[in-house]
């Protein structure tokens, strides 16, 4: 039995923060670069997530973070 997880904007969010800091990946590149990180079978539903809060595949990972992450790593 396979059980797909939800995943929120702010999972996602969180997600991409900590790759960030792991120095996996840059707040520059495309926030489909993220689907390397989640499991593949979960990346569709990882898509509609990000299309129903804006965000499209092309636009660059710094868009979908909380500004107030950038403003505390000062």
């Amino acid at each position: 039995m396979i059980t797909l997880v939800r995943y929120s904007i702010d999972v996602i969010q969180e997600e991409a923060c900590q790759l960030i800091h792991q120095g996996v990946i840059s707040p520059q590149q495309k926030i489909y670069r993220l689907a390397e990180y989640f499991p593949a079978r979960q990346w569709e539903e990882i898509e509609k997530e990000l299309e129903l809060n804006n965000f499209l595949l092309r636009d660059p990972i710094i868009d979908l973070l909380p500004q107030e992450i950038w403003d505390n790593d000062e």
